[in-house]
């Protein structure tokens, strides 16, 4: 069979790989994603492997790399995926690439520390300059001799000496002029006045222009402070104060004429660093450019070289240590490549002795491979969610393709739901190359498009189901002419005109000729859903699809057990297992669905009144009697239904002690003579000291422990025993139990019907209340919330409620009747593309 109906065949073979050319094929190898390698050395550390060196030197350049990488996300630039897909570097373009990129983190650093500084000095430059603009209008403000006091409002705020007092002090003036962060003003002026009380005259005022806070890169608007005072020892603590708060203070010269002097010097320098600093911001965008085009190549590069020296650390050496020794899990049909890669491998390093690879025996169970495609791969990762298939286990995948949908629209029968869904779908899979789309960081749209295929056909089946229930947002559709006629019934009817008043309800009597004539060409008639009595009707037909679906489906999941059986060559479990499940099955619920058609088939609206309940004849059943006023189906149905029950528990047995005997008996049973070795030539090779059906690395625990073996000769009695009473009593409660359960296909679908129906009753009826101008405009915001609530409630809500109540039925009640789910997975080493975006 198939890859996707069963697993792969996987092999343990090893590599003998030269030591000159082991780093060029385990890149080859890398390249095309054959093999699983496995750990040789699982008791020595990492850091005692051989190639510990080279991992480190490629962990050191991913250090320099994430330095880039932050200088770039510092200047505002991103980083783009690697172009193309370069190969591992050799040896010599591993250096050349570690030299370059070192040259480069050098370079950065140096034109980074330099625009710092620069930028830095600049900054201060311009400080100082605002300080001097600010404190000639600070200083300039004196009135002159004789003038009016202009009389001013005392506040906190105020200098605490009036300015037009300096000329009558006899003692010097001194200045501290400077800048301090806004949010320190009002501590630093405080702590000012109680140091300084009545020695000092201080200004703030906000500079003109916000500059960059080099603590924290913030760009900031500072303010700038005058303080006069008299005395040096004023002047100390004021210094003082002014280092406690991180104030920038610059030195203020006395005289008008030397601020003006120093003035014309700070705009000279300003414009000499503006000219180095813009020439150092270009020679540093040279060489981000640089980084921009390299760096995503250097990283893929790097990467892969030290994922093969991981790999390489995995292998083996032999004894006169040239040659590594690798042991790897390959599928069998990819050996040719494996054999190719190798070669290709050896020829590109120039050895001149071939790798090569080698087939050997284990018994243990090989990993499972399952090759799936962008349309499986959905469905396939809901079966692993549940568990990895066994090695080579018939694979529940393909089949839930199909069933999948069907049991989700079963659930979600509407074909306006179905057609949104199928449309939302529909255009994610035809955008599905598009990179917004593919590499949206939003992990809850990241699990709708990997599920589109699933939820394109969840749509699609969505919309047959809603056309088998006659439902559209839960209106009924008259696609063909209703097969029920009320003219007929009037015509042949004692109808008047008092009965019409008094009677709002009318019944339609099949029974009367000409009323009813014939099922409806597909689906449900529509004149169900103008019937007082359709829930009933409704009902009774889901209720009964739900049961006669969910059996079919249970013995599809025991008949899939068949292909298990025969392919582990245990065809004793076919009649010791298979056949008892089957009779249990069909025995009891099998009879069941038979019950069912047969009771369509008979009756019909003439004889319906008569009509024998089934649920009774089914209790009946179990009870071994028979009911006078439940009329039997047919004749000489007590007789039957005895002879079933008894098959049925007469399986049971046979069920539980089945396996367990036979396997008793083949334990017992006197062994053959051990078969005649095979001649010299068919014998493989094997390395000196290795046992035949072992790994080099086999350790006894893993042989006990091994895979699918057709006879489980190492088991004990009592463990099979009670393994098979376990599976037993599972099986036959189950059968009764996940019956039961299918009826959730029922109780969904009518919760989803009419939760569709009371959204369309209460919100978009409203609109059609009025049919004038005033109906028209209340329709618009009507018909808006009408829609929010059927994508919010009855798409993603219901949807959700309906997908995992299908996914409960295959795992629980499918899936358990064949599948074991013990397996795991085949990870090949491949350099996998998106890893390195």
């Amino acid at each position: 069979m198939g890859s996707l109906f069963r697993s792969e065949e996987v092999c343990l073979a090893q590599l003998f790989l030269q030591s000159a050319s082991a780093y060029s094929c385990v890149s080859e190898l890398g390249e095309r994603g054959l093999l699983e390698f496995r750990d040789l050395n699982p008791k020595v550390s990492a850091f005692q492997r051989r190639f510990v060196g080279e991992v480190r030197r490629c962990e050191e350049m991913e250090k320099t790399f994430t330095f880039l990488q932050q200088e770039l996300r510092g200047a505002g630039r991103a980083l783009g995926p690697c172009p193309d897909n370069p190969r591992a570097p050799l040896a010599r373009e591993a250096l050349r690439v570690q030299e370059q990129s070192e040259q480069l983190a050098q370079e950065l650093r140096e034109v980074s520390r330099n625009r710092a500084s620069l930028r830095g000095r600049l900054r201060e430059l311009r400080q100082y300059l605002h300080v001097l603009r600010e404190g000639q209008r600070f200083t300039s403000l004196s009135a002159p001799l004789g003038s009016p006091v202009r009389p001013r409002a005392l506040s906190e705020r105020e200098p605490i000496l009036d300015p037009s007092l300096h000329q009558h002090l006899d003692r010097k003036i001194n200045f501290v002029a400077g800048v301090i962060h806004p949010w320190r003003v009002s501590a630093f002026e405080r702590l000012l006045w109680r140091a300084c009380r009545g020695y000092l005259v201080a200004s703030f005022v906000e500079m003109p222009e916000p500059m960059e806070d080099p603590a924290t890169g913030e760009s900031i608007t500072w303010v700038i402070f005058l303080i006069s005072y008299w005395g040096e020892q004023i002047g100390q603590k004021i210094r003082k104060i002014s280092d406690c708060f991180h104030c920038h203070v610059y030195p203020y010269p006395e005289s008008e004429a030397s601020r003006a002097d120093t003035m014309s010097g700070l705009h000279s320098q300003i414009q000499d660093l503006s000219v180095v600093l813009e020439e150092s911001e270009q020679y540093l965008a040279q060489v981000l450019d640089k980084v921009v085009l390299a760096l995503p190549t250097w990283r893929v590069q790097v990467q892969k070289m030290k994922a093969i020296y991981l790999v390489l650390n995995q292998c083996s050496f032999d004894v006169t240590e040239k040659c590594l020794i690798a042991e790897v899990w390959c599928p069998v049909r990819d050996l040719t490549q494996v054999q190719d890669a190798l070669r290709q491998g050896s020829y590109k390093s120039g050895s001149s002795v071939e790798c090569f690879v080698q087939r050997i025996p284990t018994s243990e169970s090989p990993p499972t491979l399952i090759r799936t495609n962008k349309f499986t791969a959905g469905f396939q990762s809901i079966v692993d969610a549940y568990g990895v298939a066994s090695y080579q286990e018939v694979n529940p995948a393909p089949y839930a393709i199909i069933t999948f949908p069907f049991i989700f629209a079963i659930m979600f029968g509407d074909v306006g739901h179905g057609l949104l869904m199928f449309l939302f779908a529909l255009w994610m899979v035809l955008y599905e190359n598009s990179p917004s789309l593919r590499q949206a960081s939003n992990e809850i749209w990241l699990t709708f498009f990997e599920g589109r295929y699933l939820i394109l056909l969840m749509g699609a089946f969505s919309i047959y189901t809603g056309f088998i229930y006659n439902e559209c947002f839960s209106k009924a559709t008259v696609i063909f002419p209703s097969a029920w006629s009320v003219a007929a019934m009037a015509n042949h009817s004692s109808w008047s005109s008092a009965y019409l008043a008094t009677h709002p309800s009318l019944t339609l009597d099949p029974n009367v000729t000409g009323v009813f004539q014939g099922p409806y060409p597909f689906g449900i008639d529509p004149i169900w859903s103008l019937a007082t009595n359709h829930l009933n009707f409704l009902n009774s037909f889901k209720m009964k699809m739900s049961v006669v679906l969910g059996i079919v489906h249970m013995g599809f999941g025991v008949l899939l057990g068949v292909f298990n059986h025969v392919h582990f060559q245990q065809r004793h479990r076919l009649v010791l297992e298979l056949l008892p499940e089957m009779v249990f099955l069909l025995a009891l619920f099998g009879y069941l669905v038979f019950l069912i058609f047969y009771k369509w088939v008979k009756f019909s609206a003439a004889n319906s009144l008569v009509a024998p309940s089934i649920l009774i004849h089914f209790i009946d059943m179990f009870l071994f009697t028979s009911n006078a006023d439940n009329l039997p189906l047919y004749r000489g149905q007590v007789p039957v239904q005895t002879v079933l029950v008894v098959l049925a528990l007469a399986s049971v047995p046979v069920l539980l002690l089945g396996t367990p005997l036979y396997l008793c008996c083949r334990r017992r049973a006197p062994r053959p003579g051990r078969p005649a070795p095979v001649a010299a030539g068919e014998q493989e090779p094997l390395l000196e000291g290795q046992e035949a059906g072992n790994s080099v690395n086999a350790t006894k625990e893993d042989v006990e422990s091994g895979g699918h073996s057709p006879d489980a000769e190492h088991l004990d009695f009592a463990e099979i025993f009670m393994h098979q009473a376990i599976h037993t009593i599972e099986y036959c409660l189950g059968c009764v139990s996940n019956t039961a359960s299918y009826l959730r296909l029922w109780a969904l679908s009518l919760a989803h019907a009419q939760l569709s129906e009371v959204l369309w009753t209460m919100v978009m009826r409203n609109g059609f209340v009025r049919l004038s101008y005033a109906g028209g405009v209340v329709l618009v915001p009507v018909f808006a919330a009408f829609a929010v609530l059927t994508v919010a409630i009855l798409l993603v809500m219901e949807g959700l409620s309906a997908f995992l109540h299908a996914l409960r039925l295959h795992w629980v009640e499918f899936q358990n009747k064949f599948y074991v789910g013990a397996g795991y997975k085949l990870c090949p080493f491949a350099f996998a593309p998106d890893a390195w975006e």
